[in-house]
């Protein structure tokens, strides 16, 4: 299909910008139309028969949007290696039906795909797990039973079988996953591997389980199936593989006859962030391309590679011979597509956020995307022009107003959005001064971008007044949210400053703060006022060396010690509940930043009362005893209200909807905001259903 497209002007010109990305890479049994590997991703929908239609659908979609390769989310081979109770496993004949739902559909889009065989080993969330050796993960309740002898052989025979029903459901490969901390990641090193038999003691033993499966499997397919082995080429936990264990292992691999050699950065219980926001654009390519010196299978680059000039500078350079991107497809599944048409500004970027995808599925959630709510609903939201068009008013340029603006716009109707500030984004364009989370004024750009592609008359530095919108035949009410100021006695003292005056740069903070709120938004400040060394964010190097990896890999597991630059200031973070602050941040990344601001030497402090502020600082009740923080400032993060005044003013035959942080304020929801100015803006029509 898009394989095959002539090559237009426009297509000219996404090959001139963007050369080594779009070049095709020929395997030898088949080749693949550009470098970009749409990279494994757990879903939610692999799990039940019933959701393979969905999930089928949600692939296809990216096929047509351009991915060269697509993996999908890891399937186990036996019960055993389930991640948890009944996820997806493939090892019985009859399991092969739903699985060619999802192929056919790849297949007649034009796409490749290869199904990924993981077996979670202790990281099974599940009382019958196995590992190498009785040893309980840090991340996971269960101790995994240790595999007898006779078990690993019978491990081995389920990855084969499974790859064999793979090939006959119509996959055109399959991912061994090898890393990550799973079951073959843990025989690899000492720290999970304490076995005294074949399988365990010197590094020979240890790799003979990735190696054995590779063989039997490449004899079990053939030569013309795909074979990507993910290799875990950076621990970063202690008694991991070392360097030279690990290039060995990939030669070994490579004289095997894999296809492929993917990226494995990190296992799941370390304790560095290797895909979180804060964490530098392609911050790992490096790693990649220290191996590339030494082998000659094509290898794959991973991890936060979300912008089509990143990946074209890591295959320029040579550092890799493929990018893989599995975030950046829930954002957009046209990003390749867009790239071959020479407009990368069209992309909705990957913000790597997390807080969607990876914080869904360890929720037992379908995963979806902050900034695409349609990722894995492609059949259930759908996408039809509006059958009459209207006059639609969007007040607020916040992510619910932006987003419900380009919605309704690309459907047809005339939309004109009001902004009483000189700047879209709202609430998102504080979020992008947070050191750490620059990717978020991407959003900004790509709402910007489409709203101009699709018409929307923008109207900033206006307040929409009552009088203003009688024209209109709809309002959408996105006015957002203001910050809450609590009662405090003193709360108007000169050293008072509210969080949005603070981040948006109206005002500065002294040497000793305290900030009322341990929230989302507390945190964010904590991470402002602390920070000394932005380059941590831009450059990979400052933040291996904040972090403690080790860029030569003289350790087993690539770890050395961390070097986190102090706070410049004195800081309190104060919370009135008595739990543990930074308890509601996301689960895949609040203990980033509960660890980064202890490692600073932020002091946090909880359960207490804000008894009054005056010159001498902040007055507190702490267990029953008062305490004073001689501060400079107080900065207010104690959540916020919604700003709908305006709804009263309308005129009662008007229809109104009000959405984002004006429906509810709450902790700041973005993925509320935009799933909300999204489903609206689909839903919208001027005929009398609504």
């Amino acid at each position: 299909m898009h394989h095959n497209q002539p090559m237009t002007e426009e297509n000219h010109r996404g090959v001139s910008m963007f050369p080594h990305l779009l070049r095709p890479l020929d395997l030898g049994f088949t080749t693949l139309p550009n470098r970009v590997l749409m990279g494994s991703m757990h879903t939610g929908l692999e799990d039940k028969a019933r959701d393979y239609p969905k999930l089928a659908a949600y692939f296809a979609r990216r096929a047509e949007g351009g991915a060269g390769l697509m993996v999908t989310g890891g399937i186990t081979p036996n019960i055993r290696g389930w991640l948890s109770p009944f996820s997806g496993f493939l090892k019985y004949r009859f399991q092969v039906k739903r699985h060619k739902i999802v192929t056919s559909a790849v297949h007649a889009a034009g796409g490749k795909i290869c199904m990924q065989i993981l077996h979670a080993g202790r990281y099974g969330y599940h009382p019958f797990s196995v590992a190498p050796s009785a040893i309980q993960s840090p991340i996971t309740p269960f101790k995994p039973k240790a595999l007898t002898a006779g078990g690993v052989g019978k491990q081995i025979q389920d990855y084969v079988n499974t790859a064999l029903l793979a090939q006959e459901a119509g996959y055109d490969g399959v991912e061994i996953m090898g890393s990550e901390g799973y079951l073959i990641n843990e025989f690899l090193v000492t720290r999970t591997n304490k076995r005294h038999d074949d399988w365990g003691g010197s590094f020979e033993k240890r790799v003979r389980f990735a190696l054995e499966i590779t063989q039997r499997v490449r004899e079990a397919v053939g030569k013309e199936f795909i074979i990507i082995f993910r290799l875990s080429m950076l621990d970063l936990v202690h008694q991991g593989s070392t360097w030279e264990e690990t290039v060995d292992l990939g030669r070994q691999l490579q004289a095997l006859g894999v296809t492929l050699i993917n990226t494995g950065i990190g296992w799941h219980e370390s304790r560095v962030p290797t895909i979180a926001t804060l964490v530098p654009r392609a911050a790992f390519a490096w790693v990649t391309a220290r191996m590339k010196a030494t082998l000659d299978v094509p290898l794959i680059a991973t991890n936060r590679i979300n912008d089509p000039a990143v990946a074209e500078s890591i295959l320029a350079q040579g550092q890799a011979d493929m990018v893989s991107m599995a975030r950046p497809f829930l954002a957009d599944p046209d990003f390749v597509k867009k790239a071959r048409a020479g407009q990368p500004q069209r992309i909705n970027t990957c913000i790597a956020c997390n807080q969607a995808c990876l914080d869904h599925v360890f929720k037992k959630q379908r995963a979806t995307c902050l900034v695409n709510p349609l990722a894995c609903y492609e059949t259930e939201y759908v996408f039809k022009p509006a059958e009459n068009p209207q006059k639609i008013a969007v007040v607020g340029a916040g992510p619910a107003g932006m987003s419900a603006a380009k919605t309704l716009a690309e459907r047809g109707h005339q939309v004109t959005l009001f902004e009483s500030s000189d700047a879209l984004g709202g609430q998102f364009k504080l979020a992008a001064q947070i050191p750490g989370k620059a990717e978020f004024d991407n959003t900004i750009r790509y709402f910007q971008e489409e709203m101009q592609r699709h018409g929307v008359t923008i109207r900033l530095n206006t307040q929409a007044t009552a009088g203003m919108l009688r024209e209109f035949d709809q309002v959408v009410l996105a006015t957002g949210v203001k910050p809450r100021v609590p009662p405090i006695p003193g709360i108007n003292h000169p050293k008072v400053i509210v969080y949005n005056e603070l981040i948006a740069g109206h005002r500065t903070a002294g040497d000793k703060v305290a900030i009322i709120g341990a929230g989302g938004i507390g945190f964010d400040v904590a991470e402002l006022l602390s920070e000394s060394n932005p380059a941590v964010y831009e450059n990979p190097d400052a933040f291996c060396r904040e972090w403690g990896i080790d860029t030569q890999v003289q350790t087993p597991g690539g770890l050395t010690e961390a070097k986190h630059a102090p706070s410049p200031r004195e800081i309190w973070l104060l919370q009135r509940k008595t739990s543990k602050p930074g308890k509601t941040l996301g689960k895949t990344t609040g203990w980033i930043h509960r660890l980064s601001l202890r490692k600073r030497g932020v002091k946090t402090l909880s359960g207490v009362s804000y008894q009054k502020i005056d010159d001498a600082g902040l007055h507190l009740l702490k267990d029953e005893k008062p305490l004073l923080l001689p501060v400079d400032n107080v900065i207010v993060c104690a959540g916020q209200e919604s700003v709908r005044d305006l709804l009263d003013e309308l005129p009662a035959n008007l229809p109104v909807h009000v959405i984002g942080g004006a429906d509810k304020a709450g902790e700041l929801d973005a993925k509320r905001a935009i799933r909300q100015g999204t489903l609206l803006g689909l839903r919208l029509d001027g005929s009398a259903g609504d």
